[in-house]
């Protein structure tokens, strides 16, 4: 495949493992990547919730377009359903597909929200992934004497 994965593999790279719960934000059916979907509910065996879930969750796909609103205000909400140290991955449509987010904007709204960007990577052929994980996750690793 040329710069995108298969979805098992991009499944993998996203660090979802099985009896996860997975809460899935801003879907829509007319552009979100149904196979990736079909693969994150194989491997987890379990569907993915949505935003009428009350579950905290091991990690959140959030499918975030241009227009979509505010990201920081969206982010805020989804952390308020993640464990500690799970990430959020925001999936956003890649360059020149409608839709298209500034990796400006993500980077501006994540320490908004509370949340460091780690990596990217291409998740599909429509769509970038970019992991962000809450500023506190990790952060008591060296504590100070």
């Amino acid at each position: 495949m040329n710069s995108a994965q298969a979805p098992a593999a991009t499944v993998e790279r996203l660090g979802i493992k099985p009896d996860q719960l997975i809460l899935e934000v801003g879907f829509d059916m007319s552009d979100c990547d149904q196979t990736l979907r079909d693969a994150i509910n194989t491997k987890t065996g379990n569907q993915l919730l949505d935003a009428t879930s009350q579950e905290v969750v091991d990690a959140v796909i959030l499918w975030w377009r241009d227009g979509d609103g505010d990201l920081v205000d969206e982010l805020v909400d989804a952390l308020t359903y993640l464990t500690e140290d799970g990430p959020i991955w925001l999936f956003t449509p890649k360059v020149g597909r409608a839709g298209y987010v500034e990796p400006s904007d993500i980077q501006d709204a994540a320490p908004t929200a509370g949340m460091s960007q780690t990596t990217s990577f291409p998740a599909g052929a429509d769509w970038t992934a970019t992991r962000l994980i809450a500023r506190h996750a990790g952060s008591n690793k060296k504590k100070s004497k």
